[in-house]
């Protein structure tokens, strides 16, 4: 049995697209980057094609929110600094977090595209 290796930017922890049985497992990572509620929907959990592409798009208009959020970020707290309800070293730490959840969300979107594009049968070169 050859050994199994991920493409890069395939999501850590879970199994390559050429390891046994790792559709289940790529199946709850892709839903747990999707809101919640698509659980209830069995056409949703029952397509890991279907999921993929969900979360593809879920994810994305993730990152546009972020973006929004950085890009406006001082100005909408600024009413609040001025009324010290905020402090201003929080606006900062904010924007600090935002930058770590764009990371985090730029990983998982990279991710979530190269599980689908496994799930479609399109496999990649590996890491090493």
């Amino acid at each position: 049995m050859s050994h199994s290796h991920a493409p890069l930017g395939w999501p850590d922890g879970l199994r390559p697209p050429d390891a046994e049985d790792w559709v289940p497992a790529a199946s709850a990572w892709l839903a747990d980057l999707c809101p919640p509620d698509y659980r209830a929907h069995a056409v949703i959990t029952r397509h890991p094609v279907v999921l993929a592409r969900l979360a593809v798009h879920h994810v994305a208009a993730c990152l546009q929110a972020q973006r929004a959020a950085v890009g406006t970020w001082r100005t909408d707290m600024a009413g609040a600094v001025d009324a010290g309800l905020l402090d201003p070293r929080a606006v900062d730490d904010a924007l600090v977090a935002l930058e770590v959840e764009r990371a985090r969300l730029l990983a998982a979107w990279r991710g979530a595209l190269l599980v689908e594009q496994a799930l479609r049968g399109v496999r990649r070169a590996a890491r090493l």
